[in-house]
């Protein structure tokens, strides 16, 4: 039985996870060693770094990514190591971000993707036979597992072989150990009474003469000789484990090491456990990220540290192929996780449960304890925004805005950030890419409560931000009432090829000095939803993380120039944006082809590896294809094009009819039910170069 306080339990593990992602990543690099982190940081206590936004990091794309095989794959009766590898390829765009590209035969994770494109199949794509011992037991069997463990509260069994299989796509051997240990763990402490008992549960499943368990069991010995100095057992990891023994750029042995040290001398207390671990040195992100999702869960919601959760602000970004996808909302994600596992358990989810999750949608009710969904205030001075668990509009929870003494003239903004930019970040870290959460043309709705306190009345005026000049499109403003519940609903204007970036309201108040407005605002159910009607401006976008906004390219080099974008590529390549969910609709697109023979829209694209794609086939060719790990033709028909010629392209779908035409003229009508949503872009099946541009959508 899946335990009653399941989702918060998952909530508080993916929380802590992150808090230890961000909490080691700082440093992570090996010249940060033990004593140089403790010269330069001394006892931790807290982040490192204060981010603007915190990077992406492949120890959350893994735990992410990696389970959608259980949803893409559409089966239940059969796990197998290959459906995990094509979640790899589906959502890895070749040498750029989910994991560390750092070349084959050096990093584990890319040396097992090379393996996989040139057809060596999964579990063989991460054997030691394959890719020899150390290769194959570095760290990465057990960075990518959390949430196998969250998945199967209490079945630490389970947990493992799920583990075992996702881990088999690149590692082996010790790596396996590891990634059915730490499952194990993060799925018994959904009961257990202590950290001791969540640790003997992950020693049921692996081996008992492992090198895995040996270390777990020489750790615990270490800790019962000497249980209040962490220092002694890290140094004794140095000289009986350390990296001079286990070899290759970061092996999973001395890190399983730190990880037991941490969770042993942490004692259940997720701050500390995490600040351990960090101290601690080698992969500091890593292994402080495996152990807080173990402690989130064994202590819950309410013991992760507002200095830890609050920067986190329900948000983190990935770096998948899907720029949609990337912006992540925890609360909504841990949602998507609990109903998995309620299928997987063959348990029907509770109603508050899945009335509360909306896939296809922007959908916020504040339920969870603490849940903000990432929103914020440009005026913290006088805006303070935190959770507020007693009110709702029709459950508990809301976001409560405090407003401090407002005076005539004074202007907040409160948000949803929808699109993210390289100016929102300190680094290029794993290289994320942004395809924006709500487009022109879709409404948005959110339920209001007002409490004043003093002076005047509130004014709420809805707006959206330009993400290309930062202009703010102000809408009707509205008099608040007091202590009613108003809706409020508007529609996203038109951007003219830009991008909203924020969605929100601006609170104001005519109050005066000597009568300050002061009070609250609840917000509730905040809503994107509907169908958009946009268009993308070259001339209005911008080359980041190595990718032109708001598309995420796969292979090929792709530029902005004259207005247009160019792709050049040697090889096959594609490039992908939009809602993920997309399903009926219009793309519209002027395509002029340079070189090559083809040149296609893609669109109801799941991935990189599965999407439909219709255009120039051939000299005097149009084909339909079916992308599903390869191509397959549909259909085709003849068109005489040329290079250097303009042409428009439409595509229009409606449930499992396609239709295709250039300048107007319909060239294919077909039906096909394979792929039902996704995302669009543009395809190169072969060496090429062309332009895109004028591109119009409406869904």
């Amino acid at each position: 039985m899946i335990p009653s306080n399941y989702l918060e339990k998952v909530y508080a593990g993916f929380l802590g996870m992150n808090a230890g992602i961000r909490l080691g990543a700082p440093v992570e690099p090996t010249e940060w060693t033990p004593e140089i982190i403790k010269d330069v940081y001394g006892d931790i206590k807290g982040y490192l770094k204060e981010y603007r936004t915190f990077s992406a990091d492949d120890d959350a794309n893994g735990p992410v990514f990696f389970i959608r095989s259980l949803i893409d794959e559409k089966r239940k009766d059969r796990f197998t190591a290959n459906d995990v590898a094509n979640a790899w390829l589906n959502y890895s765009r070749e040498g750029i971000g989910m994991f560390w590209w750092g070349g084959e035969g050096i990093s584990t994770e890319h040396t097992a993707y090379l393996n996989l494109e040139k057809g060596i199949p999964a579990p063989l794509s991460g054997s030691a036979e394959t890719n020899g011992l150390i290769m194959s037991e570095q760290i990465g069997g057990q960075i990518f597992i959390d949430t196998w463990g969250m998945l199967f509260p209490n079945n630490p069994g389970k947990a493992a072989d799920y583990a075992e299989i996702a881990a088999s796509v690149s590692h082996d051997k010790n790596g396996l150990y590891g990634a059915r240990f730490m499952a194990a763990c993060i799925a018994s402490a959904f009961s257990a009474a202590n950290i001791d008992s969540v640790i003997e549960e992950g020693l049921k499943t692996i081996p008992t003469d492992s090198t895995y368990a040996t270390i777990v069991k020489k750790v615990q010995e270490f800790h019962e000789r000497h249980p209040d100095d962490f220092w002694k057992c890290r140094n004794y990891l140095e000289e009986e484990w350390g990296y001079d023994k286990y070899t290759g750029v970061c092996h999973i042995i001395p890190n399983a090491g730190v990880c037991v040290l941490a969770l042993l001398y942490g004692d259940g207390n997720l701050a500390r456990t995490i600040e351990i671990a960090t101290m601690c040195g080698w992969d500091t992100d890593c292994n402080a990220g495996n152990v807080g999702s173990i402690v989130g869960v064994l202590a819950g919601i309410n013991e992760i540290p507002e200095n830890y959760r609050q920067p986190i602000n329900d948000f983190i970004a990935t770096s998948s192929v899907s720029g949609y996808l990337n912006i992540l909302d925890i609360p909504t994600f841990v949602k998507s996780l609990a109903l998995l596992a309620y299928e997987l358990a063959e348990e029907v989810a509770p109603t508050s449960l899945v009335d509360s999750y909306k896939e296809e949608e922007v959908y916020f009710d504040f339920n969870l304890p603490g849940s903000t969904h990432g929103f914020k205030t440009d005026f913290p001075f006088k805006t303070f925004l935190k959770h507020n668990q007693r009110q709702g509009y029709t459950n508990s929870g809301v976001l409560e805005i405090f407003l401090d003494r407002m005076i005539e003239g004074e202007r907040s903004r409160v948000f949803y950030k929808t699109f993210y930019r390289r100016e929102d970040f300190n680094d290029e870290k794993y290289k994320p890419t942004f395809a924006p959460k709500a487009y022109s043309g879709q409404k948005v709705s959110m339920k209001i409560l007002t409490e004043r306190l003093r002076g005047n009345e509130f004014y709420l005026t809805p707006y959206v931000r330009s993400t290309y000049n930062k202009e703010l499109i102000e809408l009707n403003k509205i008099v608040l009432l007091d202590n009613e519940w108003q809706t409020i609903e508007f529609t996203i204007p038109e951007t003219d090829g830009t991008f909203v970036d924020e969605v929100g309201i601006i609170i104001e108040s005519p109050s005066t000095l000597t009568n300050r407005a002061f009070g609250k605002i609840y917000l509730d159910e905040f809503h994107i939803y509907g169908s958009s009607n946009y268009s993308i401006d070259f001339s209005k976008q911008s080359i980041e993380f190595l990718s032109v906004t708001p598309f995420a390219h796969h292979r090929g080099n792709w530029q902005l120039k004259d207005d247009a974008m160019i792709v050049e590529s040697e090889t096959d390549c594609s490039s992908f944006t939009g809602h993920y969910y997309t399903r009926d609709g219009s793309i519209n697109a002027t395509i002029t082809p340079l070189s090559g023979c083809h040149h296609a829209i893609i669109f109801r694209a799941e991935g990189i590896k599965r999407y439909y794609q219709v255009g120039f086939y051939g000299n005097g060719n149009v084909a339909l294809h079916l992308q599903d790990f390869g191509l397959s033709l549909l259909t085709s028909n003849n068109f005489d094009w040329v290079y250097g010629r303009d042409y428009n392209f439409e595509v229009l779908v409606r449930g499992n009819n396609i239709r295709f035409l250039i300048d107007g003229k319909e060239i294919i009508n077909f039906n096909d039910s394979r792929y039902t949503h996704g995302m669009f872009g543009f395809s190169m099946a072969e060496r090429g170069s062309c332009s895109i541009k004028d591109i119009k959508v409406k869904t």
